[in-house]
């Protein structure tokens, strides 16, 4: 069993090898990600919040560039 040091000098078997482990390391973290997502609760709803009074808001942004 040769040792091979450089992707250019690999054989097949090798690029192989490399490809099966890239396709799994790329599927867990799929599946990693996917579990870790937070759950979405169903029944939740919005609740709508009303202005009492009508608002203005202004400004200004006074930024120089020197």
């Amino acid at each position: 069993m040769s040792r091979n040091s450089s992707m250019i000098t690999a054989d097949r078997a090798t690029h192989l090898k490399i490809v099966v482990v890239a396709l799994l390391a790329s599927v867990t973290v799929m599946i990693v990600g996917i579990a870790a997502r937070p759950q979405v609760d169903q029944s939740a709803t919005a609740q709508v919040v009303k202005p009492t009074k009508p608002m203005l808001a202004t400004g200004t942004d006074l930024n120089t560039i020197r």
